[in-house]
């Protein structure tokens, strides 16, 4: 029986180094598991200002590219004033330039209509040739009246 009570009497001192370990295993786990969270954390931070930086940089180039679109639309519109203006749009050069391709089509289109209506509907350049006047409705009086008033033009007087 005193066997007993010895491994009794030892077991909890075993099983309280045993914690001891166990103990330290878990502190130093704890400890690393920290440190790596740190380690994180400092790179999600640096990634995020990356990012910040990075949007900055976006804005600003979206905003030339903005204003050159504009500049560039006013270039394409000073040299072809037949197009309106409020045809040519978009805030890219390649969407300006195809708007502005469109609005060129369409105004060849309304020229080529123009000149279509044109040709079908000749009219002869200055006034039409003189007929001479319709006597038929004219009265007595009004038809003296009027070979009168020739015969005054007819003279000089």
């Amino acid at each position: 029986m005193a066997e007993e009570q010895e491994k009794e009497q030892t077991a909890p001192a075993e099983a309280g180094e045993s914690g001891d370990g166990e103990a330290s295993t878990l502190r130093q786990t704890l400890a690393e598991r920290e440190n790596r969270l740190k380690e994180l954390e400092a790179t999600l931070e640096s990634r995020v200002g990356d990012i910040e930086r990075r949007d900055a940089e976006l804005t600003k180039l979206r905003e030339g590219l903005a204003t050159g679109a504009t500049k560039y639309r006013l270039l394409l519109l000073s040299g072809s004033p037949e197009v309106p203006e409020e045809m040519v749009k978009g805030d890219t050069v390649e969407e300006v330039e195809a708007s502005f391709a469109a609005a060129t089509q369409m105004v060849e289109r309304v020229k080529k209509g123009i000149e279509v209506r044109q040709r079908n509907e000749r009219v002869p350049a200055g006034a039409p040739p003189r007929s001479p006047a319709d006597l038929s409705a004219m009265s007595a009086q009004e038809k003296i009246a009027y070979g009168l008033a020739r015969r005054d033009v007819g003279d000089g007087r």
